[in-house]
């Protein structure tokens, strides 16, 4: 029998975390490449460690002097946050070591004759949505993200002082007949100056608790369920106090665990790579699904083959209760929808330069923004899919 009453956690990280550092810098990569050529290949990792920023990967398009990526580099340093005597924006040692894309990937995935361009990779790719908050999202990791996005915003204006950008957050609630009902426990951990103590740093951390989660799902909430810095104290953080990757964020950047996930990162890479735009397609379409009231809840699965241009497969999972309705939302798919990753990046206009800002609080429950940022998150087909 299937237990509909549970605690979920999930979890965020600000913009100042490690790997988090290296997703912004990737991305930014990326938009450097598609905004003086839409069509440029990127896939580009970074490694980040105490005063340490190394670049590597390939690509294909225009040539952009070393001199001018790290320039970006200490744009993005600066605009988290970071100088400090362990990483500074000023003086730390950037290295790139970027160069052109391997001739057998370049061969694979370009069009040629009566051959679509194809996926650049193998793999499958998951989206998802439900009605458990207006933005479609999964309640826990949306309300972990907002609470370090409005600490972020606050910091960076500076009304929020002694608060470092290296930051954690972490939101359980309880599910009833799965939905969710209450929040259970809260945990933050935030790098701070040596000028606040930890009460202090309670103090000040709190209030975006409540500016974030609905009021109804704190009644219950008791202070000893609240948990700000548990191990006393984080003063050293960022690269300075743990190394960080790209791409080893990848249940923060999507539903906090609510949904499977196919395993692909997706900052530093360029819209051909399907590990991207696949993931950002099955989202949009899941979306549009569950608002067009179709279900409360849709994940949609999308498997590719390297050079190959269509979906091998296309997977859809409706609500209990809504069964019955698979085929029909998989037929309005398949005619409607083209999955290929030219079809993708055409539906979603995925070559423009619009990536830097996805690298920090989640890929998903974004705004669409007048700039052409998080057009997959856009409920403009909900007519179609009304069944």
């Amino acid at each position: 029998m299937k237990n509909n009453n549970y605690l979920f956690t999930s979890e965020s990280v600000s913009e100042g975390h490690p790997d988090k550092v290296c997703d912004r810098i990737s991305d930014m990569v990326v938009d450097a490449y598609l905004k003086k050529d839409p069509v440029s290949r990127v896939a580009c990792e970074t490694l980040t460690t105490t005063n340490k920023v190394v670049l590597a990967g390939e690509t294909r398009g225009p040539k952009i002097d070393k001199e001018e990526i790290v320039s970006k580099v200490r744009d993005c340093i600066k605009d988290i946050g970071y100088d400090q005597e362990g990483f500074s924006w000023k003086n730390a040692n950037i290295e790139t070591f970027l160069h052109e894309q391997s001739a057998d990937i370049a061969m694979g995935v370009d069009s040629k004759g009566n051959k679509d361009e194809g996926a650049g990779d193998q793999g499958i790719m998951f989206g998802y949505a439900c009605n458990e908050t207006e933005e479609l999202m999964p309640a826990p990791i949306h309300y972990s993200h907002k609470i370090l996005r409005l600490m972020a915003e606050d910091r960076k204006k500076g009304t929020l002082k002694g608060i470092e950008p290296d930051s954690k957050s972490q939101v359980t609630m309880l599910y009833e007949n799965e939905k969710p009902i209450k929040v259970t426990s809260v945990v933050i951990s935030t790098q701070h100056s040596k000028n606040l103590n930890q009460k202090q740093v309670r103090e000040t951390i709190i209030p975006y608790i409540k500016k974030s989660i609905p009021e109804n799902f704190l009644t219950d909430l008791k202070s000893k369920e609240i948990y700000i810095n548990p191990t006393g104290q984080f003063i050293i953080g960022g690269p300075d106090g743990d190394t960080g990757l790209t791409g080893r964020k990848i249940i923060v950047d999507t539903y906090g665990g609510a949904a499977p996930h196919g395993g692909g990162a997706f900052s530093g890479k360029d819209p051909t790579k399907v590990d991207r735009s696949a993931a950002y397609a099955s989202r949009y379409l899941a979306k549009n699904v569950v608002a067009a009231g179709v279900s409360e809840k849709c994940l949609i699965q999308l498997a590719y083959a390297i050079g190959v241009s269509k979906p091998l497969s296309i997977f859809i999972k409706l609500a209990n209760g809504d069964e019955a309705k698979v085929g029909k939302v998989k037929k309005l798919i398949e005619e409607n929808f083209n999955l290929s990753p030219r079809g993708i990046r055409e539906m979603l206009k995925l070559n423009n330069p619009i990536y830097e800002i996805t690298s920090a609080y989640g890929h998903f429950g974004r705004k669409p923004t007048n700039k052409g940022e998080f057009t997959w998150e856009k409920t403009d087909k909900t007519e179609l899919f009304k069944l």
